[in-house]
């Protein structure tokens, strides 16, 4: 049978994480489950969540724990402003992997892969190392070629690593080596990948980062090319925004984004129970 949810999870840092978690502990409060979609995409901080709302941990205590203290996160410096100073490489001639090769390029001198112990604090974050038995789908790009990878449970590469590439954000966090080649963060490509949806009847987008490198991989162009019969862009308010602060990766931030996505998401039910009518529960 044809999936006919999707849950698309975008890439927006540490902040975009709890914000994430905050929307949808809100709107299970309300009656709306996004985690049982038949099909989880993940970028980036998306991919984080994907792992979490698919290990079987119930999202209120997902919720929770990212009102603690943030102890075992690694901060960094990742502002609106240094994704814009990536434009350079994206603006010059050239197809899609032409230009995220030369991303890739940056990242590979900005860090030597493996430099950063990342999969220590991905581990730490999703608590599992085994896929879940989901259609998880978690993206990222190929540092060498500008390849565009999903990894799956069916790709053969450990979770923990699958999410680390996808989290790699260049000049910010090293390349990911898996099996002899390296990637970088799949919000280069898109920082929310619903293209990934093609096929799915009705899509809820979560996107911390709405902003697009180029008119064809943004989010409403993808929509359009997908063209599910319902959907909805959630993205954060004026209030998450400032909640969130200057830095996405600033783990002191956690907590308020959380609790931002959990007030924000009081205003979101009736919009997403119309797209999420027929939910997989209900057939």
């Amino acid at each position: 049978m044809s999936p006919r949810t999707a849950l698309v999870l975008g890439g927006g840092g540490i902040t975009g994480i709890a914000w994430e978690l905050g929307i949808l502990a809100g709107l299970a409060e309300a009656g709306i489950d996004l985690t049982d979609a038949d099909r989880v995409i993940g970028t980036s901080a998306g991919s984080v969540v994907g792992v979490q709302i698919t290990s079987g941990t119930p999202i209120a205590e997902l919720y929770a724990g990212q009102l603690a203290p943030p102890d075992a996160e690694l901060g960094g410096r990742l502002s609106r402003l240094a994704l814009l100073r990536m434009l350079p490489p994206f603006l010059r001639p050239g197809d899609a992997p032409t230009k995220l090769a030369r991303i890739g390029r940056l990242a590979m001198k900005a860090h030597v892969p493996g430099s950063i112990d990342r999969e220590r604090v991905i581990r730490s974050r999703i608590h599992t190392q085994d896929w879940p038995a989901r259609d998880l789908r978690i993206t990222a790009v190929e540092a060498e070629t500008g390849r565009f990878t999903v990894f799956s449970r069916d790709s053969g590469v450990d979770v923990v690593s699958a999410v680390a590439a996808s989290c790699a954000v260049p000049t910010v966090w090293p390349p990911v080596a898996i099996d002899g080649r390296h990637y970088i963060d799949g919000g280069m490509r898109s920082t929310a990948n619903v293209d990934l949806a093609a096929g799915v009847e009705r899509v809820v987008v979560l996107a911390p980062l709405p902003q697009a490198l180029s008119r064809k991989t943004s989010i409403r162009a993808q929509l359009q090319s997908v063209a599910p019969s319902e959907w909805t862009v959630i993205t954060p308010d004026g209030e998450a925004l400032a909640a969130f602060g200057k830095n996405l990766l600033d783990p002191a931030k956690r907590a308020d984004a959380a609790r931002a996505g959990m007030r924000q998401a009081a205003g979101l039910v009736d919009e997403v129970r119309h797209v999420w009518a027929a939910t997989p529960s209900s057939r």
